[in-house]
């Protein structure tokens, strides 16, 4: 048997091992360690410890981040696009007309909607032909920005060339400045503003490039629009007789939806062909178109139709002269080929109808004419067409 001193030795020297922390402890712990941390990391090492005791890291560097950093440039064409609505958008109209369409029983009354440009302060207006029927149109009506909306009337009207002028009865108008479309590059920016189907887009912004110029197209079986613009500015119905304009908010031309080629083609008559009808209407209230009195074509479209080398640098070849015609009287035949006219070399029918409409009824020009291989000048009066 043990005696008692053995228990009592026993138990002074054995050791209850140590009771085990909750987690709830480690916890706290953590919590404690972190907020610690957090001070030391926010306030104490950048006030006192980088830079002084040990290095400064990038993040507190005053340096540009350039990890998923997204740079934005406004390209020239936004600004220049923006910079031209706002500069000539007030210059556009809308126009209504109502036209009477026939048929074999009875007559009724079609609308049509386009749109237009002013031209002048004092309610001058140029438009598309066929926006009020070639000049037909039973009413005319004209819807200013503002809300405001006047009778047109009609001053001056070609089909052949789509072009009107309008006027309305109205002063201090702001109107639109007129550019230079003979000094047009295939490449620059072209903005068109219009009313592309109906009233509902009223004063529309499209943009894009001038594509090609000098373009010829064939409106129907009889009638050829000539020396066009051609841009991808989108031009629907209704956009008809708006304003193409350069980078400059200048207008560089008229456009026309009586075009309908294929996607992405927009044409537009250039500017410098009305110049002088708009320019006679306002200081004369009309304007008479001058004409020699022929049926031609280019000499380059002759030559390759009949396989045949006429020998001329350009030129418009006469096909037919009308009886008593100003051709006529000064004693053009066909076949005779027009080079100029007072200098101004002609190389296609489109150039000459440009150039008489500097002329006015009454009026003398100079024609150099080629005939047989011969040069010879011909004085021309012009009379009333």
């Amino acid at each position: 048997m043990m005696d008692n001193n053995y228990y009592s030795n026993y138990n002074s020297n054995y050791n209850k091992p140590p009771k085990r922390r909750g987690i709830f402890s480690y916890i706290i712990v953590a919590i404690l360690a972190g907020i610690v941390g957090g001070v030391i990391s926010i306030y104490i090492a950048p006030n006192y410890l980088y830079g002084n005791i040990i290095p400064m890291p990038e993040i507190f560097e005053n340096k540009p981040r350039t990890v998923n950093e997204i740079i934005i440039n406004p390209t020239d064409d936004i600004n220049t696009t923006a910079a031209v609505a706002r500069k000539a958008t007030s210059s556009v109209v809308g126009i209504t007309s109502v036209q009477m369409h026939r048929n074999f029983f009875w007559t009724r009354p079609v609308e049509g909607v386009g749109s237009g440009v002013v031209v002048s302060s004092n309610g001058y207006i140029l438009t598309n032909a066929h926006v009020i029927g070639n000049g037909d149109a039973k009413e005319i009506k004209v819807l200013f920005e503002d809300g405001d909306e006047l009778d047109g009337k009609v001053l001056w009207v070609d089909p052949t060339l789509d072009l009107a002028v309008l006027k309305v009865n109205a002063t201090n108008l702001a109107y639109a400045t007129l550019g230079n479309s003979d000094v047009l590059e295939v490449g620059e920016i072209a903005i068109a503003i219009g009313n592309p189907l109906g009233l509902d887009f009223q004063r529309s912004v499209t943009s894009g490039v001038i594509s090609g110029l000098h373009r010829s197209i064939q409106v129907d079986q009889f009638n050829m629009m000539e020396d066009l613009i051609q841009t991808d500015a989108s031009i629907n119905p209704g956009n008809s007789g708006g304003p193409l304009l350069n980078a400059k908010g200048e207008v560089i031309g008229i456009n026309t939806a009586k075009v309908q080629s294929g996607e992405g083609l927009g044409f537009s008559i250039p500017i410098n062909i009305v110049k002088p009808i708009i320019e006679g209407v306002i200081q004369e209230g009309g304007f008479k178109n001058v004409y020699i009195g022929f049926t031609g074509t280019e000499v380059e479209v002759y030559e390759r139709q009949f396989g045949i080398d006429l020998k001329s640098e350009g030129g418009v070849i006469i096909l037919e002269v009308a009886p008593n015609s100003p051709a006529d009287k000064v004693g053009l035949k066909p076949l005779d080929i027009i080079l100029a006219i007072d200098g101004e070399k002609i190389d296609s029918m489109a150039d000459l109808r440009k150039e008489l409409y500097n002329y006015r009824i009454g009026d003398e020009a100079i024609l150099s004419v080629n005939r047989d291989g011969n040069i010879k000048e011909v004085r021309i009066t012009f009379v009333e067409f």
